[in-house]
């Protein structure tokens, strides 16, 4: 199969990278000139195309069977200003969906986040792919706008689109400030660890767990979306914990000297205290 991925030298693009081209996929990477993976690719490299999300692209489109877009503007705490996560996270990526179905494409995935929900996630048990959604801050703001962009692009050209909306993800090549990050640093160097209370509900899932469903939803006959019907699906563990927890796992798994301090930094503004996912029978039998 023929893949066409943006940010593929991202945190999740690397690890999709990685298993595609170990599963034989014959990818074409857009990247920014000079920008590396986050992890080293034990496979040989994709084509990189080196230019802007917002290029021109149809020529290295043409023949492509699945678009695959991983590419996300500021991501992580402290988001870029709404105007340009709106430019980058809507804009410059349905542009380049549009020079894909002039090239042919008719299949498309596009990464999403479980924070596009926001405040409706309060008060819910699990959020299902149906839950109205209401973020907070820019990003998450941008995220869900381009969701319904997407959504109406595909309605209006008839092409087969999967929305996979990525809950907490955590792993190798994640951004050093982190959660996962900052605590296997304190962990190791024999450092306290200072946290929220870390009452949060989150489902943690572990980046390669994350590629690998992307790498299963390529395949849009064994797992179908028909033309015109946008789906969307939830990329997560089924293992709902707390921050407390995952932190109290992780310290011993490292055998940490220092102590967990929760309740020593505030929580973030717009704190979302849980977001859990319901999970389709499907792909709880994938996590079986």
């Amino acid at each position: 199969m023929k893949l066409f991925v943006t940010g593929g030298t991202g945190f999740v693009g690397s690890h999709v990278l990685q298993q595609a081209l170990a599963a034989g996929h014959e990818v074409i990477a857009l990247r920014r000139p000079g920008s590396q993976t986050r992890i080293p690719l034990d496979t040989e490299e994709p084509t990189w195309l080196d230019g802007a999300l917002d290029g021109d692209h149809r020529e290295a489109l043409r023949g492509v069977d699945v678009w695959v877009h991983l590419a996300s503007h500021t991501p992580n705490p402290p988001y870029a200003p709404l105007d340009a996560c709106l430019y980058w996270n809507v804009y410059a990526p349905i542009k380049l969906a549009q020079q894909a179905l002039q090239a042919g494409v008719g299949r498309f995935i596009v990464a999403g986040s479980c924070f596009e929900y926001g405040r409706a996630a309060e008060g819910l048990d699990e959020i299902r792919t149906d839950t109205p959604l209401a973020p907070t801050l820019s990003y998450p703001s941008s995220k869900a706008a381009a969701s319904q962009a997407f959504a109406g692009f595909a309605r209006e050209h008839g092409v087969q689109l999967k929305l996979l909306r990525i809950f907490q993800v955590y792993g190798e090549g994640e951004q050093a400030s982190r959660l996962w990050p900052s605590l296997r640093l304190a962990a190791r160097s024999g450092a306290d660890f200072p946290m929220s209370a870390g009452e949060q509900v989150r489902d943690f899932v572990d980046v390669v767990d994350v590629a690998r469903q992307f790498i299963r939803h390529l395949d849009f006959d064994a797992h179908p979306s028909p033309k015109g019907e946008p789906s969307i699906h939830h990329i997560a563990s089924g293992h709902p914990q707390t921050l407390l927890a995952f932190a109290q796992h992780w310290w011993a798994h490292w055998g940490a000297t220092g102590k967990i301090l929760p309740g020593a930094m505030p929580y973030r503004k717009h704190e979302i205290m849980r977001l859990v996912p319901h999970l389709d029978p499907d792909t709880l039998h994938d996590h079986a």
